[in-house]
């Protein structure tokens, strides 16, 4: 009796795991041996090694032994590292060996040769591959083509082959729970199983559902800058982060996990992402957002908060003015002041010792501006602090020559003596040589401070600089084209040098700030990092993007959003494609939409779109769902009663839920209502929070990137959501729902959602 497909593969597929068990035996044993290695050579070193100091020759053999044993440790260190990693890999790989096969003939080629694809490469003898890593040239045919010729690009160059057979597999703890046959890139039926699956508060490395055009996102070499706008569920963020473990490989030995970095939206989301990497078998890259970028660079002011910059009531000459500190064209103000601030303008602080002025502000300024038109500002800073340097030394002579400096000198105790002689030679050709050296010895220890000051440069007031370049902004820029007069301007001026006094900055004002001081100290930027990702991108301005550029010069660009999200940008968001056009060559960028959402349903989608007016094209992918419900209640009791039954009803499903609320009060104002009816939730209320499992809590400006089985929003009434300007919030709010999509609200609801239609949603109204 013959054998289905399903059986034979199964049995190729036994076979595949016998060998990967033998594999991972192999891994544990030089696991085990490399670890008794190290013990042994401890034990040798401690028993053996005798520290021999009497001789020049008995320390240099000394030396030489302890170098011998802490390289042979090293060695076994890293046969340690490599076993586990490699018995890591091959414990993934025994639960789902591969998820795809595909049959080719080459050309000249007599017969088709199968290739199986799975998160890893497994070979049994050299070159005799078993399973094919999903990032290999050959896997590219699996994600990219249909049935027939297909192209691939390889180091040789561009391959074509015979593609006569697509095998997609789902596999649970080795054994193949389905098998499809497909001439699509990954079919539907695949999709809909894994789409169907539960949330859970870790993304999930899902690369055997990669499509056609995520896969040109992954696989991109070429361009200084990959643009990508998608959807909201459209798959970007995961087509992302298997980018950068596709690089890793790619560039294994070139590129490590170090020099990649990825901002994202908020700690929340790095939190939610930080086992995509590792499930595919490699190291996460360097995470943060642009707030924690900023505050770590301007330790000593507090940077404008998430929350602050989201319910700040700002009025419309601010938001002018914040529309201006955004912009290139602020960008090339800043550029133009430091040109200027190479003839005059430069603001210095005196460095003062024990009170006194020691370097004065004037004194300062003509060393500055003493030297040469033809100094770059770095050079001008750099020879600044050799002038103070050498003017400092100066002063240690002359003060170590003073009454005061040798009487102290001589009251010292011996243990203050010997901290002053250091590790210098004792052998003094007289007393009087000893004493010059100890006072000046002495008067360095006092000056210390006034050294660091210089080389650290403290002597120069950013603070000031910063507001001299706002003051002089008209000078530099038509302000009556952002729809400001110039006193308008000076007035918001007027409000950045107060939170300046009170130690506080704005994320508009950090940029400029920051920027500006990396131009005075001539600042090269981080030559290391060779990939940048920037995450949610519709809620960068083009200054902070332009300050990211000038702060990784060397790297390559990928930028990931949707435009219909922007929550702190609006409209400026549409805009963003140009002014990127102007910092990067246009022959070196690469866009490409992703416009099918996977995340929710159709139901949810089509809903979620129509809150949209223009905003960019959403396509619904086709699994089926609820429709989502909207409940009016006549007040918030009733209504908080109504979110405790749907919780209830979600946890019965099985569901992951959260709550999300406008603003923060909102969050922790429902959190207390809710845990007094007897409900278990989670406010999150800062963005450094943990995700956790169970119903959490959140307020808008955290829940992006996030997804959850199901959502519900909370208070959507025309109270609270009312501006036009909020449409892409309420978008945003929605389109977090996978499963089920429950909008809650007191009294009228928000006219943002007036224009959906009847056949969208099923509405209960109590009122």
């Amino acid at each position: 009796m013959s054998l289905t497909i399903k059986e034979q593969e199964q049995k190729r597929m036994d076979q595949v795991v016998a060998k990967i068990d033998q594999a991972a035996a192999k891994s544990q044993a030089n696991i085990d041996s490399a670890g008794a290695d190290q013990r042994a050579i401890m034990e040798d070193f401690k028993n053996n090694v005798r520290i021999k100091t009497g001789t020049y020759s008995g320390m240099m053999e000394t030396a030489l032994t302890v170098r011998q044993q802490q390289t042979m440790l090293q060695e076994r260190e890293n046969n340690w590292r490599q076993a586990t990693q490699q018995l890591d890999v091959l414990q993934r790989l025994k639960k789902t060996p591969y998820f795809a096969r595909i049959d080719f003939q080459e050309n000249g080629e007599k017969k088709p040769e199968s290739v199986y694809i799975g998160l890893s490469s497994f070979t049994d003898k050299t070159d005799h591959f078993l399973i094919y890593d999903w990032r290999a040239p050959i896997s590219s045919i699996y994600y990219d083509g249909g049935l027939g010729q297909v192209s691939y690009d390889t180091p040789d160059g561009e391959q074509t082959v015979d593609l006569t057979l697509k095998r997609q597999f789902m596999v649970e703890n080795g054994q193949i729970l389905t098998v499809f046959d497909t001439d699509e890139t990954v079919g539907d039926q695949m999709l809909l199983e894994v789409l169907d699956e539960a949330s859970d508060t870790k993304m999930k490395s899902i690369v055997s559902t990669i499509q056609k055009e995520q896969n040109k996102i992954i696989r991109d070499t070429k361009s200084d800058l990959l643009f990508v706008q998608g959807a909201a569920g459209s798959g970007k963020t995961s087509a992302v982060l298997q980018r950068v473990a596709f690089l890793l490989y790619r560039y294994r030995g070139n590129l490590s996990s170090s020099q990649v970095i990825l901002f994202s939206p908020n700690q929340l989301f790095n939190d939610y992402i930080d086992q995509v990497l590792p499930e595919l078998g490699e190291q996460n890259m360097v995470q943060m957002t642009f707030y924690q970028y900023a505050k770590r660079r301007v330790p000593k002011l507090h940077v404008e908060t998430l929350q602050e910059r989201f319910e700040k009531e700002t009025e419309p000459q601010g938001r002018a003015a914040k529309k201006l500190k955004d912009s290139l064209a602020f960008f090339k103000a800043v550029n133009a002041y430091a040109d200027f601030l190479n003839q005059q303008g430069m603001h210095f602080k005196a460095i003062s010792f024990r009170g006194k002025p020691f370097f004065s502000k004037e004194q300062i300024k003509e060393i500055y501006y003493g030297f040469n038109l033809n100094y770059n500002l770095r050079n001008r800073l750099s020879a600044t602090r050799e002038a103070l340097l050498k003017k400092l030394s100066g002063r240690v002579n002359r003060e170590a020559r003073t009454e005061r400096v040798q009487k102290a000198v001589q009251e010292l105790g011996q243990d203050e003596l010997n901290a002053l002689y250091g590790d210098h030679p004792r052998n003094f050709a007289n007393g009087d040589k000893e004493m010059t050296f100890l006072t000046q010895a002495y008067v360095t220890r006092e000056f210390q401070s006034i050294k660091k000051s210089i080389t650290r440069n403290r002597f120069i007031n950013i603070n000031g600089q910063y507001v001299h370049f706002l003051r002089h902004l008209p000078d530099l820029v038509d302000v009556k084209e952002a729809g400001l007069t110039v006193d308008e301007w000076q007035a918001t001026v007027d409000e950045t040098v107060a939170d300046l006094k009170n130690g506080k900055i704005s994320l508009a004002d950090v940029s400029a700030y920051l920027y500006l001081f990396d131009q005075i100290i001539g600042k090269r930027g981080d030559l290391e990092m060779r990939q940048v990702f920037i995450d949610e991108i519709q809620d960068y301005s083009a200054f902070q993007l332009a300050l990211l550029k000038a702060e990784f010069p060397r790297a390559k660009f990928t930028m990931l959003g949707d435009l219909n999200q922007s929550i702190f940008t609006q409209e400026n968001s549409h805009s963003l494609l140009n002014e990127l056009n102007t910092m990067f060559d246009a022959a070196k960028t690469q866009v490409v939409q992703l416009t099918k959402s996977y995340r929710s349903t159709q139901q949810i989608t089509d809903f979620s779109k129509e809150i949209l007016h223009d905003g960019e094209a959403v396509e619904a992918f086709d699994r089926n769902g609820d429709l989502p419900t909207i409940t009016v209640d006549i007040d918030q009791e009733q209504l908080v009663g109504d979110v405790a039954e749907q919780l209830a009803q979600n946890e019965r499903d099985n569901m992951t839920t959260a709550i999300i609320t406008k603003n923060f009060s909102e969050t922790i104002e429902l959190t207390e209502k809710l845990k007094q009816r007897g409900q278990k939730v989670t406010a999150i209320k800062t963005e450094n929070q943990r995700l956790v499992p169970g119903t959490i809590v959140v307020p808008s400006y955290l829940a992006k990137g996030l997804e959850f089985d199901a959502i519900v929003v909370w208070n959507a009434n025309e109270e609270n959501y009312a501006r036009e300007d909020e449409r892409q919030l309420v978008y945003t709010i929605c389109s977090r729902a996978m499963h089920r999509l429950n909008i809650f609200a007191v009294g009228e609801l928000t006219p943002l959602m007036a224009g959906i239609s009847a056949d969208k949603y099923k509405l209960t109204s109590r009122v």
